[in-house]
């Protein structure tokens, strides 16, 4: 038998899981959040500690760190949960994908990362299963709002990071690299053809005023209410939907920062020279052409 503890972090409305089998003690952590003020550049662990404490006081033994997908909202805590309470860091094998276009992005060296998922200690595959005690935990590949987005289905329960949200939010944004409307619709699709009653756990939550924040939704909700996705909604309704609904959005405002530490599961870029460490904010040159020189 397994239990479900969510933790929700409220700067970036994550909700991050710990799910632990009370038999045996074993546990793995679903999308961890590391603090992060952007003005000051100051990291802080209050979030992961709130976890690290619960862990230690049950005497759970964490054997998987696991990622929905390389977000763009939050920086991961994978590398300092793993430095504190052991598991193995896992990701989709998409992540790949992800590094490549990010590691041209921000021009990291292969001294640094590595294109090829190294940075994880396991990849994992559509389908794929894996224990932790007696529980089993199945690997479902929901791309869509990535290319590496995975979720998790223990029991009857599914872990959808962000390939869903609540039915009074919708759906996640799908104009990142790599990420595809349709992809996204056929991979929802793939959740609805679970039974009605399987429990869908979700990575954020933006509620409106008039309630509260809330973790889970069924699939027979969904189906029925999502406000992007019911059942009934065409294909071509939910592309064009998303399409515009996406050239609204403002870039999050963590996207640099958090995609530099959680392409590299969770680990900060090398100090430099000065002994200080730097997140890059790649800059778009729109008037000033003249590149690296003062225009005054």
């Amino acid at each position: 038998m397994f239990k479900i503890e969510a933790f929700f972090h409220k700067s970036s409305a994550t909700i991050s899981y710990l799910v632990y089998d009370s038999n045996s003690l074993d546990a793995i952590v679903i999308d961890s959040v590391l603090d992060f003020d952007l003005a000051s550049g100051v990291i802080s662990t209050e979030f992961a500690d709130r976890q690290i404490e619960f862990i230690n006081q049950l005497g759970l033994k964490v054997g998987w760190i696991l990622e929905t997908h390389a977000h763009a909202d939050h920086l991961s805590s994978a590398y300092y949960l793993k430095s504190q309470v052991g598991g193995k860091t896992a990701i989709g094998e998409g992540i790949k994908k992800v590094q490549q276009t990010f590691k041209t992005k921000f021009n990291i060296s292969d001294h640094e990362l590595v294109a090829d998922g190294s940075a994880f200690d396991h990849l994992l595959r559509d389908q794929e299963n894996f224990q932790f005690g007696s529980t089993t935990c199945t690997v479902i590949a929901t791309p869509g709002h990535t290319s590496d987005s995975l979720s998790y289905k223990i029991g009857n329960n599914v872990f959808v990071g962000d390939t869903l949200f609540l039915p009074d939010v919708g759906s996640a944004r799908c104009d990142f690299p790599g990420g595809n409307a349709q992809t996204l619709y056929d991979s929802v699709h793939k959740l609805y053809q679970l039974p009605d009653d399987t429990v869908l756990w979700m990575c954020h939550d933006y509620p409106e005023s008039n309630r509260k924040v809330s973790f889970s939704t069924t699939v027979k909700e969904s189906k029925e209410r999502n406000i992007h996705l019911p059942l009934e909604n065409s294909l071509e309704n939910f592309v064009q939907l998303r399409k515009t609904r996406d050239k609204s959005l403002a870039v999050p405002k963590l996207l640099y920062p958090a995609i530099q530490v959680n392409i590299r599961a969770g680990r900060f870029p090398l100090a430099e020279e000065n002994q200080e460490t730097y997140l890059k904010i790649p800059i778009t040159l729109d008037k000033f052409t003249d590149r690296g020189r003062n225009n005054d």
